[in-house]
């Protein structure tokens, strides 16, 4: 991918920078865009481990769309999979990555819209004990979806937001308006309420990461047991519970993302990607 970074860099067939601010040259930049996407598809495919392991067929067409008839709309991304399949590790690669070219990105975790559980806790004496009495904290009800579908739609028209705030410290606090969140280009958004009916639509780029079963649980293992003071056992007994909601709530919506993506890839690998799509999309000759 390095290769073809320097490729587009020191090319001399360029194109003259189109006016975004016109129909005519977003559909400009919309046909050089899919040219360029299926460039990076085809480099990919001959990768030892591909990143992209399926592609919605109509993402081109739908995201290029978007791109010539909402040009003033914030770019709105999406980010789900399962526990600990690498969400939080790639959202934030692509936040380091956008920052680096000093390109304004905006993050946002939908961990932080889960209800207010604490009197629920209280009552049955401990969070593992309400979850062994049935509480479904993956299920979509376990959410404040309207809460997220309001604060999502204003970011997306440039608004900015005061998120909740869920404490992950086993009390269930849910603080109200405690997060400022801004609404900068670009807005990343991770979580498995991503792809939960009534929020999905939201997005321009869905995303799905698929990670190795064993990979994903001994990640989680480590980061319950160092992160959180959980025992092993208390670790692996949330784990096989979040191995059953995970099939539940959250595989199904595979089939409604963009994007497939590997989350066994080399993370240097994806920044790469990304620095690519950013030359390509800046790599113009002065108008």
């Amino acid at each position: 991918m390095h290769g073809l970074i320097e490729k587009e860099l020191n090319s001399q067939d360029k194109i003259l920078k189109p006016n975004f601010n016109s129909k005519t040259g977003r559909e400009l930049l919309a046909f050089y865009l899919q040219t360029k996407f299926k460039q990076i598809l085809t480099y990919d495919k001959r990768c030892e481990s591909p990143i992209f392991i399926e592609l919605n067929p109509n993402f081109i067409a739908k995201f290029t769309k978007r791109l010539i008839n909402q040009p003033a709309k914030r770019l709105m991304v999406g980010i789900t999979g399962e526990s600990a399949s690498g969400k939080s590790t790639i959202c934030h690669t692509i936040k380091n990555v956008i920052e680096h070219r000093l390109m304004p990105v905006s993050i946002l975790s939908t961990d932080n819209y889960f209800n207010d559980i604490s009197k629920l806790i209280l009552q049955y004496g401990s969070f593992d004990n309400l979850i062994s009495n049935g509480y479904d904290i993956d299920a979509p009800t376990s959410y404040q979806l309207d809460v997220l579908r309001c604060d999502l739609e204003k970011l997306a028209q440039g608004a900015a937001i005061k998120s909740p705030m869920y404490l992950p410290n086993g009390t269930g606090v849910s603080k109200p308006d405690a997060l400022d969140v801004d609404s900068e280009k670009i807005v990343v958004v991770e979580g498995i309420a991503t792809m939960f009916e009534g929020i999905r639509d939201i997005f321009d780029v869905r995303i799905y990461i698929e990670t190795d079963d064993n990979m994903r649980k001994d990640r989680f293992i480590k980061r319950a047991c160092s992160e959180r003071n959980q025992s092993p056992e208390n670790a692996m007994k949330q784990w096989d519970y979040l191995t059953s909601t995970g099939g539940q709530h959250v595989r199904p919506f595979k089939k409604d993302a963009d994007f497939i993506l590997n989350g066994n890839s080399d993370l240097h690998y994806f920044e790469q990607i990304l620095e690519y799509i950013h030359t390509i999309t800046n790599n113009f000759l002065p108008s």
